[in-house]
């Protein structure tokens, strides 16, 4: 009985902090993402040659 609460609140808290590591890797990158385009600038507006901006002619 005690050997299986045991062992029950080992796995609870090996998926608690996988299921938070996973949280973090994923909020972690997606805010890499966001400082990445706020540095370089938006690269829908402007296709870039070279790292410099060009104009986009119609």
């Amino acid at each position: 009985m005690v050997r299986t609460k045991a062992l029950l609140i080992a796995i609870a808290a090996i998926l608690a902090v996988g299921s938070a590591g996973v949280w973090f890797l994923i909020s972690e990158k997606q805010e890499a993402q966001e400082r990445r385009a706020k540095f370089f600038g938006s690269s829908e507006e402007y296709p870039t040659s070279g790292g410099e901006k060009m104009k986009v002619e119609w």
